[in-house]
């Protein structure tokens, strides 16, 4: 296997840690998701304490910001798959900056508004569907393909890291200095992600163009068709539609929940919300250990089945001591769910055509987060049909046996995912005529 384009230095020892491109954008993606999760405290609570919004509002709020994928998401992998990544990464970054910007700007013009809300949590959504389909694609030309599953490891690891300190610090933010001042500092970490973006030196292949131009429906047409046909990456999709859609249900309710059921304070709301990231982190760290010790295939089946059933804790929790199970119920699911993703992620970069790639992450990206919008308001809606508490049991039992859905596929039969691609005769070869990757 070749080196990606551009590199000409042998590969350094030490692992990933000494590439300095890897690095970058490490650092870059880790400063982006720390501000995301500040946001992800700061919005719901702007609309909690200063809009006094409803349960529905605060969960159609939460709806907004993946609506998009559901809007653009198939032809955005199309998209994906004929422009530079990079460039468009970095126009994703600005236009989030600026958004996310003018909410502290309103607010302190007294202007802000539910709507601006909205609107600003459906636009910074549509960039991150593309920036989210173009990083997947992305990764696999700034690392070789034997390091893709260290790297996914170790970004999955530091999403977890920043989740962590992003619910703490947005919640801490929201207690000195109000809700809004954690949406600025999100906007700031949009501009370090840039700037480490920037200073990447390795070239990316050009984007693969067929010899006959062919109309965007045709290459959509094509990622569908492939993951749909293939029997591992048609389990996986639907298992992941399943689970976001009871995952967000329920985590659309948890600031209510939080604040108003549980009597907990705006400081307290994000580092209970952190809580949940200590099993994130846990999960990086122990999806290569699983992967070798029992193989991906039923590494992954382990992480699933062992962990979803401790969503049951979130409802059992009480004002007082007990408000804590509700943080250890939420760590011990993420940390099945990053476990998860680290060893799922790699799997997709290694067994995808290379010339598809943006466009089965996209197939995939819409179902499982075309359902986070779904969720968000089915939550909203149960948690104002039956209460917030009800609302929680029921999603949470979902999820509690929503892992049989993985045995409908091959995973239950092998102890390994296949790492080499596989391309069912119904979807076109590689386009003729091409430069990329060999």
């Amino acid at each position: 296997m070749s080196a990606p384009t551009g590199a000409t230095a042998p590969r350094p020892r030490g692992g990933l840690l000494r590439q300095r491109d890897f690095r970058l954008l490490w650092a870059g993606e880790t400063a982006s998701r720390f501000g995301s999760n500040i946001t992800g405290v700061a919005m719901p609570l702007v609309a909690v304490v200063s809009l006094d919004a409803s349960t529905f509002w605060v969960s159609a709020l939460a709806a907004a910001a993946w609506l998009p994928w559901l809007l653009v998401g198939l032809p955005a992998g199309a998209w994906v798959d004929r422009l530079p990544r990079r460039p468009l990464m970095l126009v994703c970054n600005l236009g989030s900056l600026v958004l996310l910007a003018s909410v502290p700007a309103a607010a302190w013009l007294d202007a802000l508004t539910m709507t601006q809300l909205l609107v600003v949590a459906l636009l910074t959504g549509l960039a991150n569907v593309f920036f989210s389909i173009a990083y997947r694609v992305y990764l696999p030309s700034v690392v070789e393909r034997e390091d893709l599953a260290e790297a996914n490891a170790r970004l999955q690891g530091s999403e977890s890291a920043a989740q962590l300190a992003g619910l703490g610090g947005g919640g801490m933010l929201a207690g000195l200095f109000g809700a809004v001042s954690g949406l600025l500092v999100d906007a700031a970490t949009f501009l370090v992600s840039t700037l480490c973006l920037l200073g990447i030196r390795s070239s990316e292949p050009r984007p693969e163009k067929s010899a006959a131009p062919r109309a965007l429906r045709q290459d959509v047409r094509d990622g569908l068709r492939y993951t749909v046909r293939d029997p591992y990456l048609r389990v996986l999709t639907t298992y992941g539609t399943v689970t976001n859609l009871l995952l967000t249900g329920y985590q659309a309710l948890l600031t209510v929940f939080l604040v108003r059921d549980l009597g907990v304070g705006a400081a307290a709301v994000g580092w209970l919300l952190a809580g949940a990231s200590v099993g994130g982190l846990l999960g990086a760290v122990l999806a290569g250990a699983l992967s070798r010790r029992f193989g991906s295939a039923r590494g992954m089946l382990l992480c699933k089945f062992a962990t979803a059933p401790f969503g049951l804790l979130v409802p059992l929790a009480q004002p007082g001591w007990r408000v804590v199970l509700l943080a250890l119920g939420g760590a011990v699911l993420a940390l099945g769910v990053v476990s998860a993703n680290v060893i799922q992620g790699t799997f997709r970069q290694q067994y995808c055509p290379p010339h598809l790639l943006g466009r089965i992450t996209a197939s995939m990206s819409v179902a499982n987060f075309g359902a986070i919008p779904v969720g968000s308001l089915l939550g909203g809606a149960l948690g104002a049909t039956l209460g917030v508490r009800p609302a929680l049991w029921l999603l949470t039992g979902g999820l509690a046996v929503s892992s049989a859905l993985l045995l409908a596929g091959p995973l239950r039969a092998h102890r390994d995912l296949p790492t080499e691609p596989h391309t069912p005769p119904e979807v076109p070869d590689r386009p003729v005529g091409v430069l990329g990757r060999s």
